[in-house]
């Protein structure tokens, strides 16, 4: 820009000198002392040969006046032509300028997908046999007969649990890998709801705290999710399972409510919109081999807080469910951390949300643990006998109290899951992720 308003200015001083000149530029003759009247002259006097113009002298005036106004005409020509190519310049320069803009934005755009979504590259590589025949958006659709041959038909034996509106079973691929495939039952339209909904969101988070979504699959009525395979089943089968919690020790438990933590602090704060999990639950935490958890089952999961009790169907497990939301409709974050403080009850004390009572009745575990859990005298004597030897009473109160704060009946009393997430973090050892030293890192490492 510089350039450019430094030759306008040099445009406008070579030119105005010539378009500023006279255009008639003749010499007028001298003016002489007009000649009085007087007794012996005449008033009138012919002019003689001396007086009149010299024709040479008028020849010159034409010639003259002629090349001035060539040189106006040529300037006027040169300068039009440099005011031009000015506009012709600026004219490139601002296509230039708007072509590197559109680009620049399509760069920024394609760097900011992957954020989103999942880079299915390699995951897909760890897959050979998984042959992709298409994708919606970021995820591969995968072929029926590759899920046929991984499952052994859907047979019983490969069948890893059920839920709601489905079935999950152990793919076995080539090369020994492995992966989980959930079945959804045909014909249902609340089933077919949920299925596009996980796709959607799946597909668009990554977390070490999310479960990973592989790609999917539509053959006939039934949709098929595939996911990576998670070695430790679920929370609730660790805990309420054949082994009763005993592969679990107080570091790992904590492990594991900080994993939780992380991937409800990823919904909530940095997904935009936020996300409601809205059926947080144990079974809905998967564990890897490494026992680090995995929040998964995102059917019901609503994404923006514009919910309220007209627009949002009643969904949930009883037990985990937000009273808020059970009696009024009220669904907020607020409900997720709600189900987490019961995770965190189910942790410290390996019992159910729900416990069968003598007949048909039931108990609450909020019912039966609030009034123990603010009492220190007897809030050793109600934790899970796996763990009452291995932890430290101080971290057993801030858990508990933790744990008091998630599951008050108020939402507005109830912590941030932010909150949650930085009081556990000096609770978990470093190498399970926290900042907590322990000296003898076997009672957790081997547990």
């Amino acid at each position: 820009m510089k350039i450019i308003f430094i030759l306008l200015i040099s445009i406008l001083v070579f030119t105005t000198p010539l378009l500023s000149a006279p255009v008639d530029v003749t010499p007028q003759p001298p003016i002489t002392d007009p000649v009085l009247p007087t007794e012996k002259g005449p008033i009138f006097q012919v002019p003689s040969d001396k007086d009149a113009p010299s024709p040479g002298a008028a020849e010159l005036k034409v010639v003259h006046h002629q090349d001035l106004n060539k040189k106006i005409l040529i300037s006027l020509i040169v300068a039009s032509t440099l005011l031009a190519g000015i506009l012709l310049l600026l004219s490139c320069f601002w296509i230039y300028r708007l072509k590197t803009r559109k680009k620049s934005d399509e760069k920024s755009h394609q760097k900011a997908e992957p954020a989103k979504g999942l880079s299915w590259g390699p995951i897909m590589a760890k897959f050979p046999s998984l042959r992709s025949v298409g994708r919606k958006g970021l995820v591969a659709v995968i072929e029926y007969q590759s899920l046929v041959a991984a499952t052994n038909n859907f047979q019983e034996q490969t069948a890893l649990g059920e839920g709601r509106l489905g079935c999950v079973y152990k793919a076995q691929f080539n090369n020994d890998i492995q992966a989980a495939v959930k079945r959804f039952r045909g014909g249902e339209q609340d089933a077919e709801k949920e299925f596009e909904n996980e796709v959607d969101l799946l597909s668009k988070f990554q977390h070490q705290n999310i479960i990973l979504l592989l790609g999917y699959c539509i053959h006939a009525n039934a949709q098929f999710l595939v996911y990576e395979m998670m070695q430790n089943g679920s929370l609730e089968f660790q805990l309420h399972g054949p082994t009763r919690g005993s592969a679990l020790s107080w570091h790992l438990r904590m492990k594991i409510a900080l994993d939780v933590a992380r991937g409800l602090e990823y919904l909530h704060e940095r997904c935009n919109p936020p996300v409601i999990h809205r059926d947080l639950k144990s079974s809905n935490v998967l564990l890897d081999s490494n026992f680090n958890a995995k929040l998964s089952d995102f059917g019901l999961a609503i994404a923006g807080w514009n919910l309220n009790k007209s627009n949002v169907k009643l969904s949930g497990t009883l037990g985990y469910v937000a009273p808020e939301y059970l009696l009024d409709g009220k669904l907020t974050d607020k409900s997720d951390v709600y189900a987490f403080g019961i995770i965190l009850l189910e942790l410290l004390m390996g019992k159910r949300p729900v416990e069968k009572l003598a007949g048909a009745q039931c108990q609450s575990i909020v019912t039966w643990a609030m009034p123990q859990l603010t009492d220190r005298s007897k809030l050793p004597t109600i934790v899970d006998p796996v763990i009452r030897n291995g932890m430290d009473l101080k971290h057993l109160y801030q858990v508990a109290a933790v744990a008091v704060l998630c599951v008050q009946p108020e939402p507005s009393y109830r912590p941030l899951i932010t909150d949650v997430l930085h009081s556990f973090i000096p609770l978990v050892p470093i190498e399970l992720g926290g900042s907590l030293r322990v000296v003898d890192s076997a009672v957790y490492i081997n547990a």
